[in-house]
Parts: structure tokens; C-alpha cells; sequence
């Protein structure tokens, strides 16, 4: 019961999950970032198998993943043959990492847009994918104006400006309708899963998009403590959260439309959890090369309190960024196809609560992690895909709900 997974991006959040299910596999390492583990009936962590990767660095491309993750883990030594065995495939570029250095290749330089498409479409059909993961540069879409008129920009060679997310999306599209229904997972800021004429598409394909932007660093640590706040009915004067970085995803942030689209899906967390708005800045705001992977976040958030005390919490941490985000997809790969399995179609909000900044389907609102974990829990529940009830589930301390599921 393999489940065939498609990397759009192979940069270090996908090295890295791409490396973390090589040694599960061989038994080196436990599931330590894994919010289900192997709690999951239909899937094992070890089922998930990375079959196809496609980038445009074209120092990578041609490459094994054994010698991409090589890359930004430089002592590896060991080989992996599940690592060996897949090369990364040229990708779609346009202009997605533009001023960040890379030497870019993009396939639609040389036979146009449509074509380069359809020749990412006939790799995904080779490697059998059954889920695709968008994990390309952080990049800006503005909300797309129809999914027809997304086909008459490409057909038309007119694209100029087009976010590479798009064609990825559309190409996952013509996947769903010329050879079977498939997942796609967005886990970067680009408007997908929020898009009501993209759900719509992948309906129409009997087909599930989930997204947008995971969500594994300090926004979800954000949102839990105001719901801490909201629900003991102390009120926040104003919220300051930043994070600074030395990855790519970092460098390319220092790009103002980039970081536009970043601070979009952190910032809404706030008004979505108190249902009124405050004062608040929360976005990256800037590269320091020397901290590499782990990013420093630090966090501020005053309150009002009974007979107008005044208190604040402050909160400064270091977090291995792309490790954070690759133990959240082992989940979101195995429960996307799950729901694809059952017969759910576009986009669920039970999944995207959890695991997303910003979660689909368009006007929905991001709420704390505390209580979309609970609802994530209910929804697996009800589909009977639980093989242990997790220690932190409501379930564990209502009797009445253990009754219900015969727990």
C-alpha cells in the first residue's frame, strides 16, 4: 500500500523529508515530528515513497536524490538505495527565483509553457504519482481570476507575470483528468487551496487540493496562546512576532512581493482566533546567513487583565525550520490520500485547520492548533482511520465520546 509522492521543489525542506522517511525506513531514527506517527490504519509512515522530484536549479537537476540531500547534508555518508534510485527532472520556472543565486533552468524557455506542462504531466504518469507537494520558493499570487482563463493564459503563450504555482496547479489538473484523480498539497503561501475556481477544477477531476502555507513554526505557537488569552478573556493591546533565518527560503524573503505573500498567511492568525483586530506585526524580517536552517523567533504579546493589570508575554526560540515543515507533510501526504481514497473531493477544512497558515477553502479562518487538533482527530475518528486514540485527544477525557467511537 505504497503511496507514490510528487516533489515540486526539491530544495531543503524536501531534502530533508526526503532523507528523515530513508532512515525511518532503515530504522535509524523514531517518528519524533510526526503528529500521527504510525497512529494511522490505512497508512504506515513507511509507506510514503518519494518516486518523482523536479526543480530548476540546474545544479541539481539530473542528480539522485542521494546527491541533492547530499547537498545541504554534506556529511552523509551512508547511501540510501530508495534515495538513489529517483532523479530530479527539470521543472517550470517562470521567474520564480528571481534574485536569489541560482542558476535557473526552466523548460518552457525552450518548448513553451503548454509543452513543458504536458512534459511534467508524462513524468508524473511514468513515476505513477499519487500525491504532488508544492514546495517551490516562497513567491506572491494574486487570486486567480478562473481556472479558464488560467487555460487561456497558458494555451496563448501568454503568461507573462503567470506564479509558477499556477502552471504547477494546471498541471496537476490535465494529470487528474488524462490519467487519474491525484492530491496536490500546497505548502507555500501561493492562493490555492483558497481559491474557490482551483477547488473547483480539482472537484471537477474528482481530484483534492489541500493548502495553503504549512503551518510549523511559530504562527501555530501564536495562535495557541491566543486562544489561551481569548478564552480566559485577556485581551491583547497588540501582538509583534518575527522571524530571522539563513536558508534560501529566508534570502528569498528579502524580496518585498515574497515577503508580502508570507506576512498575508501569518498575520490573518490573529484577527481569525480573537475575532477583532489589534494592533500586530508578524512577518520574516530578515537574513543572517550564519543561522542557517534554524531560524530565531521571537515573539511579544501584551494584555489587558482583570481590574486593567496589564501583562506581557514574551517568547524567543530557535527551530530547525525545514525538519518543523517535512514532519508535518509524512502526515499530509498519508491523509490526503486517504481522503482521496474515500471519495472527498476539492478541499477539506479538517485537514488544512491543522496543518496550514492559511486554510482552504476561500473565507475560511484560521483558528488555534489546540482545537483544530481536535477537530482533526473527530474527522479521523469518523472515518475510522485511528489504530490509537493520541494522549492528547478531548476523546480521552469525555466518556461519552469514547462510547460513541467504542473506544
Amino acid at each position: 500500500m505504497t503511496i507514490r509522492v510528487g516533489i515540486i521543489g526539491q530544495g531543503y525542506v524536501a531534502s530533508t523529508l526526503a532523507l528523515g522517511l530513508a532512515r525511518i525506513k532503515e530504522g535509524e531514527i523514531g517518528l519524533n515530528g510526526i503528529p500521527f506517527q504510525n497512529f494511522i490504519k490505512s497508512y504506515r509512515v513507511e509507506d510514503v515513497e518519494i518516486v518523482s522530484s523536479i526543480d530548476v536549479d540546474a545544479n541539481k537537476i539530473g542528480l539522485s536524490l542521494l546527491d541533492v540531500v547530499r547537498m545541504y547534508f554534506p556529511s552523509l555518508s551512508k547511501k540510501y538505495e530508495s534515495l538513489e534510485r529517483v532523479r530530479v527532472s527539470p521543472g517550470i520556472h517562470l521567474g520564480s527565483t528571481r534574485n536569489l543565486p541560482i542558476k535557473a533552468v526552466g523548460i518552457e524557455s525552450e518548448v513553451g509553457l503548454e509543452n513543458a506542462i504536458y512534459e511534467i504531466v508524462n513524468e508524473w504518469d511514468k513515476s505513477g504519482v499519487d500525491v504532488l507537494v508544492n514546495l517551490i520558493t516562497t513567491e506572491y499570487s494574486e487570486p486567480l481570476e478562473s481556472f479558464h482563463h488560467l487555460h487561456k493564459l497558458i494555451r496563448s503563450n501568454e503568461y507573462e507575470g503567470l506564479p509558477a504555482t499556477y502552471a504547477y496547479v494546471y498541471a496537476a489538473a490535465v494529470y487528474a483528468e488524462t490519467v487519474k484523480p491525484v492530491a496536490f498539497i500546497n505548502a507555500i503561501p501561493a492562493t490555492v487551496a483558497r481559491s474557490r475556481s482551483i477547488v473547483r477544477a480539482f472537484e471537477e477531476r474528482n481530484s483534492i487540493v489541500l493548502g495553503d502555507d504549512g503551518a510549523s513554526g511559530a504562527t501555530p505557537l501564536t495562535s495557541d496562546i491566543l486562544e489561551y488569552l481569548a478564552e480566559r478573556n485577556r485581551v491583547p493591546r497588540g501582538v509583534v512576532q518575527f522571524n530571522i533565518g539563513g536558508n534560501l527560503d529566508f534570502l528569498a524573503l528579502l524580496d518585498e512581493t515574497r515577503n508580502k505573500a508570507k506576512e498575508k498567511t501569518k498575520s490573518s492568525v490573529v484577527s481569525d482566533v480573537l475575532g477583532f483586530e489589534v494592533p500586530t506585526f508578524i512577518k520574516p524580517t530578515g537574513y543572517v546567513e550564519y543561522l542557517g536552517d534554524k531560524k530565531f523567533v521571537s515573539m511579544h504579546i501584551e494584555t489587558i487583565g482583570f481590574n486593567e493589570s496589564i501583562d506581557e508575554i514574551v517568547v524567543n526560540a530557535r527551530i530547525n525550520d525545514s525538519p518543523a515543515l517535512a514532519g508535518l507533510l509524512v502526515d499530509l501526504v498519508r491523509l490526503a490520500k486517504i481522503a482521496l481514497n474515500a471519495g472527498y473531493r476539492g478541499t477539506l477544512y479538517e485537514i488544512n485547520s491543522f496543518y496550514m497558515k492559511s486554510p482552504g477553502p476561500e473565507g475560511s479562518k484560521s483558528i488555534s492548533r489546540i482545537v483544530a487538533y481536535q477537530i482533526l482527530v473527530d474527522w479521523l475518528l469518523r472515518m475510522g482511520e485511528l489504530t490509537r486514540l493520541p494522549r492528547y485527544s478531548v476523546h480521552n477525557f469525555i466518556p461519552e465520546l469514547k462510547k460513541i467511537y467504542d473506544l
